[in-house]
């Protein structure tokens, strides 16, 4: 694994935050961003990468006593952590709708199943799979909505998300994806490759329940 400083530019930690915004950046990458540089034999990523699991494993009982058994987290170290948690909790934190998998998706997607023309939406992510924004993007006739990439990312960029997850309705009940989906899923997942913005899932959903290209496995 690379160190950062071995990194082009604009993958480092900070000038990532700098030109797409701290939701854009993976949970090693921010506790890359909060702490700077590691120590003499113990590179910076790797320590982020024991801390971020350290997160994800305490969570809100995380305590300094976690963070300084990690080699390279010294006592000013972790307390750059715990500070920044503790201002996040007090003046930042929200519900937020975190995305493990489809299911999570299908109750943000009850307004278009049932609809008699086509709806395409596009949900954008931040680095932790929360949602950010969930948009219809186009409206279609009955068997299909004209889609195009510079519509469906227009919003998501500017959302400065990392990712995201698409869907549609299909009024006539039929869960099986068309030739049209097909090529439509094709065009949108090449286009968030070029721009950096990773694509999830496509569902598509009708009254009688989903279908996942991702649980496919065509993503």
């Amino acid at each position: 694994m690379k160190n950062i400083k071995d990194l082009p530019a604009h993958n480092r930690p900070r000038e990532k935050l700098k030109e797409r915004g701290a939701s854009a950046l993976t949970d090693e990458e921010l506790v890359a961003a909060i702490l700077g540089r590691g120590i003499k034999g113990r590179d910076l990523r790797t320590i982020s990468r024991s801390v971020a699991r350290l997160i994800r494993n305490h969570r809100e009982n995380l305590t300094i006593e976690h963070l300084t058994a990690v080699r390279g987290m010294g006592l000013a170290k972790a307390a750059q952590i715990l500070s920044a948690f503790e201002l996040a909790r007090r003046y930042l934190i929200k519900d937020a709708v975190k995305v493990t998998g489809a299911q999570d998706v299908i109750p943000l997607l009850a307004d278009i199943a049932d609809k008699k023309q086509e709806h395409f939406v596009c949900i954008s992510l931040n680095g932790a799979h929360e949602v950010i924004e969930k948009r219809i993007v186009t409206i279609g006739l009955v068997d299909r909505s004209p889609v195009h990439p510079r519509e469906v990312y227009a919003d998501v960029i500017s959302d400065r998300a990392a990712a995201v997850i698409f869907a549609h309705n299909h009024p006539s009940g039929d869960l099986k994806p068309s030739n049209s989906d097909l090529k439509i899923q094709e065009q949108l997942t090449e286009a968030g490759k070029i721009l950096g913005i990773r694509v999830l899932d496509h569902l598509i959903v009708t009254k009688k329940g989903y279908y996942s290209f991702q649980e496919a496995g065509l993503i």
